[in-house]
């Protein structure tokens, strides 16, 4: 099942970021962001709420039961391995978090689930690389831009960097062109309001287009 998930999100490269959206509203929204062709999901986790932690872990049970088949589904802002065994229990696919911790990383694996920690130095990448993280979530890439990518890629080709933070329509491809495989978003997909107004057909056109751009 893991090498499958990385074999997606290889080929898919956008992973949709959703954060603070539950239940049937993000039941909606995924299936509008599929009929779009964005078959990657991530609900993050409120670091500051665990009402909300465990309102995430119900929703990504939902996901899973409902969408399963034709999505993936992961969770986000992952920094404990309690989390970890959360994301497991409720049916994730792949973990990603904002820092680089080597517990998490392991725990990940172990659970047979993705591992996308978060770095940006090389030294940070290197080192989750070596814990046996799959990807780099490379954040806030917009603090570096594409160049960066292309630089870090080049004596670091063996990891696979998503760029994510600030990635949008206008420079998604440069992004990928200078060595990303993938990125993560949410804003160019999506907008609470729409999902608040229940506007799914927005949401369509606009993962439509992005997508087209990959």
């Amino acid at each position: 099942m893991r090498e499958q998930i990385i074999e997606k999100i290889l080929n898919d490269k956008v992973i949709a970021i959703v954060r603070g959206i539950y239940d049937e509203d993000c039941l909606n929204l995924a299936r509008a962001l599929h009929e779009g062709g964005v078959n990657l999901l991530e609900c993050t986790f409120d670091q500051k709420s665990h009402e909300e932690r465990l309102r995430t872990v119900e929703t990504v049970k939902l996901l899973v039961k409902e969408l399963g088949d034709v999505m993936a589904f992961g969770t986000g802002t992952v920094t404990t391995v309690e989390m970890v065994n959360l994301a497991k229990e409720a049916g994730a696919q792949f973990i990603v978090s904002p820092d680089t911790c080597e517990e998490v990383i392991r725990a990940t694996v172990a659970a047979d689930m993705v591992s996308i920690p978060g770095a940006l130095t090389p030294s940070e990448m290197a080192n989750a690389h070596r814990y046996g993280a799959d990807f780099i979530k490379v954040f806030p890439a917009n603090l570096v831009g594409p160049a960066y990518f292309k630089t870090v890629a080049a004596p670091l080709s063996q990891i696979r960097m998503l760029a994510v933070g600030g990635v949008d329509a206008s420079n998604i491809k440069d992004y990928v062109a200078a060595g990303a495989v993938g990125t993560g978003v949410a804003g160019c997909l999506f907008k609470k309001e729409w999902v608040k107004a229940g506007e799914w057909d927005k949401i369509t056109e606009a993962s439509k287009k992005f997508v087209s751009l990959l």
